[in-house]
């Protein structure tokens, strides 16, 4: 018989929690990251699709509360959510089940592209793949910033801060700046009516935190050893803020720019494998880890760069409740959360753009919407089609 879980989730508001065997996670998070293409907007939509909507976990409350909180944290924040979500059904054993499977597939694939790319130079099965895959995600994109806007926008304050947010995300505002400028300005208005200097001050320390007061420091390496190259990684799984995307900048900076270890065609290809494979695409590390030193290099960068998501995404599944217990810290994330949906709407833009190149893409996008809306089908079963179609059209297979 499996554990009861002590959710505290489980009073007004919440669905009753009901146990989870690791099978069941191991199951769901491995499939999610065999299938979630279209970066962390996408992985996060179909995370809400079956956490909330198909399996009733928790609330879409409570999910944007992990999204929000994740959102503030250095690393993969989707990755994080999948962990987050993990420990909130089977504490740490169900983090470490859910991360693993999540990170895992994205991380073989990208590793055979890494081994392809050695061997054989190219790359091109992967852009059918991509082709079919990415209409189908701007549809999941659309129906989940749908459903989740009915959460997060749920006073007309907070759906106008979540249109300011949106075009602050699109004029090119730094992802963790919206977030934490959102949540102050919630906090300001909470704690209007109590001008207590005490809880002045949180606010003035939410809204002062950013990517530029964290220190930064440059690894002592001196050369391409094991060891080197697992302070790198393990640097950039602490100081990337933002997004997979913000990683580029980083890797540019370290790798190419300060160390001289590759070439920036050689990132450039990197990060293109990253984006081709479902799952985070701080895989990108599986690649790099590859070029630099083989398997044990993959391997060894892989694990530095995602380990210390496994620590902080704990300790957001441990205290999420406790902080949206508290009043002030609940109005915080009533702001991030506005801001996360947001966020995701902004990417449906340039992933719009990036999708939809053709007829057959536009008919992809708009059959995969019906199906998700009208028919509720899963859509698991969409991208795998899809992406199988794509392979066809391309003239891959």
């Amino acid at each position: 018989m499996l554990p009861t879980v002590n959710d505290p989730a489980s009073g007004p508001g919440f669905p009753p929690s009901e146990p989870t065997s690791l099978g069941e996670i191991f199951r769901l998070f491995l499939r999610l990251g065999m299938t979630a293409f279209g970066g962390p907007a996408a992985h996060l939509s179909l995370m809400q699709s079956e956490a909330v909507e198909r399996r009733k976990w928790m609330t879409r409350e409570r999910f944007l509360d992990l999204v929000g909180a994740c959102n503030l944290l250095p690393g993969p924040g989707s990755t994080q959510v999948a962990m987050a979500l993990g420990y909130s059904r089977r504490k740490w054993p169900g983090l470490l089940v859910a991360g693993v499977c999540f990170i895992l597939p994205a991380s073989l694939a990208t590793l055979g592209l890494a081994w392809s790319y050695v061997r054989f130079g190219n790359m091109a099965i992967t852009k059918g793949i991509l082709y079919g895959a990415k209409p189908v995600m701007l549809a999941i994109l659309a129906q989940a910033v749908w459903k989740l806007g009915g959460s997060a926008w749920r006073t007309i304050p907070l759906a106008f801060l979540s249109l300011v947010c949106a075009a602050a995300a699109l004029f090119g505002l730094h992802p963790l700046l919206v977030l934490i400028a959102a949540g102050g300005l919630t906090l300001l208005a909470k704690l209007r009516p109590y001008p207590d200097g005490s809880k002045g001050s949180l606010a003035v320390l939410a809204t002062s935190f950013s990517p530029a007061a964290l220190p930064v420091g440059s690894a002592a390496v001196g050369g391409i050893g094991l060891l080197s190259l697992l302070a790198v990684f393990l640097k950039l799984g602490v100081v990337v803020f933002g997004s997979g995307y913000v990683l580029l900048a980083f890797l540019q900076a370290d790798l190419v720019a300060r160390l001289h270890w590759i070439t920036p065609v050689q990132l450039l290809d990197a990060v293109t494998a990253g984006q081709l494979t479902p799952g985070p695409v701080f895989a990108t590390a599986t690649f790099l880890g590859y070029l630099l030193r083989g398997w044990s290099g993959a391997a060894l960068a892989t694990f530095a760069i995602f380990l210390p998501s496994f620590v902080m995404a704990g300790l957001v599944g441990a205290l999420a409740e406790r902080i949206r217990a508290s009043s002030l810290a609940g109005a915080f994330l009533d702001g991030v959360n506005a801001a996360a949906v947001a966020l995701m709407a902004s990417v449906a833009l340039p992933l719009g753009r990036a999708s939809l190149v053709d007829g057959w893409t536009w008919a992809m996008a708009g059959a995969s919407a019906l199906l998700l809306i009208r028919f509720k089908v899963n859509a698991t079963w969409l991208i795998l089609s899809s992406a199988g179609l794509g392979l066809l059209l391309q003239g891959r297979v």
